[in-house]
């Protein structure tokens, strides 16, 4: 950790930011190994994470944004908001993961709740979906933390370390999103 960094920062990510990020996924791969999909063989994770930055639909919308946070020079964690839906939906996923050494020290509940600003904010989305493993309970405290509402239990959601796990998935509203806000989407 960096003593003198006192301030985390989070913004959304750029290509610029592909070897720091990359330098991430490698420091914490052990760590962070329980909790991840098993990424596809025979490719670097340098173009995964490239594909990932660029990744748009058909129609130019962007399908995936990645936010770091920062303590000074030093990435501490990632979150995701993935699979943008827009149209009547405005919905999307919310994932995150924090450095090993950041762990606990409430990092992601900033860095989640930067995100989910700036989803609801500048994104104008209207509803985040977010799960985690039933036993990933301080996971669980940071979306709760958050404003995330438990709705349920979805068995064999994600495939987890090559194993299909069941989740407790969580959602927020943006209730500030009226109906005709949405409509110029």
């Amino acid at each position: 950790m960096t003593e003198a960094a006192t301030e985390l920062v989070v913004r959304r990510a750029t290509i610029g930011d592909a070897d720091a990020m990359i330098a991430f996924a490698e420091r914490n791969a052990e760590f962070l190994r329980p909790f991840e999909p098993v990424r596809s063989a025979g490719r670097s994770t340098a173009d995964q994470l490239r594909e990932r930055l660029t990744a748009t639909l058909p129609n130019g919308q962007i399908a995936h944004m990645p936010y770091l946070a920062w303590m000074g020079e030093e990435l501490v964690a990632t979150v995701n908001v993935s699979n943008i839906v827009r149209g009547a939906f405005q919905s999307a996923h919310l994932g995150y993961a924090v450095d090993a050494a950041w762990n606990g020290q409430g990092v992601a509940t900033a860095a989640v709740a930067a995100t989910v600003h700036d989803a609801f904010t500048t994104l104008r989305l209207h509803r985040l979906e977010a799960g985690t493993l039933l036993d990933n309970h301080a996971s669980q405290r940071v979306l709760e933390k958050n404003g995330f509402t438990r709705i349920g239990i979805s068995p064999g959601h994600l495939q987890i370390a090559g194993a299909w796990q069941d989740h407790v998935l969580y959602a927020r509203v943006n209730d500030a999103l009226s109906p005709v806000q949405l409509a110029g989407n």
